[in-house]
């Protein structure tokens, strides 16, 4: 039977593809305050903003390509029983070919209803406006998990955390509640592998193995030592 790796990744890997990372120091996210573009208040405020907001990260994600790193956590599908829980709302690790994707923060390639959040339709191409509604006649939104909405997929992700037999990071800062928690769950005689150029603080913990570098140079390595260690 094969080891479960599960994978948790974050913007720094999708950042080498050209798609830009959740905000920057200042707290902006394209000039934009975080609060204007991804939170129920914004969007009741200024719906028109937040959907072209989305719109042009959809337009950026949809030109953008999987790097190495993502091709190399997809290639470990061959050896290891993978499970991929990333905060990215991209779609660049199924593009790579990975098959088991959580996504903590919801699906940029998706609209849901704003009266039913159950109503999911996957989008074909990046343009979402004022007047696209559900089946029910309510206005369609981005399906993706704002500021003071509950996090759905977190109850899963925790199972995930919790059965891991080798557990990877990648590209995350760990600051980003509560995915950033997720750590805390995995078992302490399970293997934790860090990638990212600024590692970000752990608790010291046995089997902790980190790579200060970019996913798409530090997956490669790691790869590697995950074949010959624990195959």
């Amino acid at each position: 039977m094969k080891k479960r790796l599960v994978v948790l990744t974050g913007a720094g890997i999708s950042a080498e593809s050209g798609i830009a990372t959740f905000r920057d120091a200042n707290g902006l996210w394209e000039g934009h305050d975080v609060l204007e573009v991804a939170s129920p208040q914004g969007w009741r405020k200024n719906p028109d903003l937040v959907l072209d907001f989305y719109n042009q990260r959809r337009k950026n994600a949809h030109s953008a390509e999987p790097n190495a790193g993502h091709l190399a956590i997809a290639g470990l599908e061959k050896d290891f029983d993978v499970r991929i829980i990333t905060q990215n709302v991209d779609n660049l690790h199924e593009r790579a070919g990975s098959s088991n994707v959580i996504h903590l923060h919801g699906k940029l390639f998706e609209s849901r209803s704003t009266l039913d959040p159950t109503l999911i339709y996957p989008m074909e191409g990046w343009g979402l406006k004022k007047g696209d509604k559900c089946e029910r006649g309510s206005q369609l939104r981005p399906n993706i998990v704002w500021f003071g909405e509950p996090v759905p997929m977190m109850e899963q992700a925790m199972q995930e955390t919790m059965q891991a037999d080798i557990f990877l990071v990648v590209g995350t800062s760990l600051v980003v509640y509560p995915a950033a928690g997720l750590v805390d769950f995995v078992p302490d005689k399970v293997p934790v592998f860090v990638v990212d150029p600024n590692l970000p603080d752990m608790r010291r913990r046995p089997n902790l193995h980190r790579y200060e570098e970019k996913a798409s140079t530090g997956m490669q390595k790691v790869a590697q030592v995950l074949r010959e260690k624990y195959l």
